[in-house]
């Protein structure tokens, strides 16, 4: 089992802030995404971490695994 985990806008877009999925197959970040959220392309500029650590989209996840999707910061 992988845990999604979603922050800020992401959060509100998609109506929750956690899910949990049982993969049976490597996935990437991205198609954990697409099965995730089949409605919802993944926005380029979200920000993507597995178990705390800044990954790429083509990140492969393993069961056990938690995914955490950002949205984009800025300040000034």
């Amino acid at each position: 089992m992988i845990t999604l985990r979603y922050f800020a806008g992401l959060r509100e877009l998609l109506g929750h802030s956690m899910v949990q999925l049982d993969i049976f197959e490597p996935h990437t970040v991205s198609s954990v995404w697409k099965l995730v959220n089949p409605d919802f392309k993944l926005p380029e500029n979200v920000l993507t971490a597995v178990n705390m650590d800044y990954v790429l989209p083509s990140h492969v996840v393993k069961n056990g695994d938690e995914v955490a999707f950002f949205p984009p910061v800025t300040g000034g």
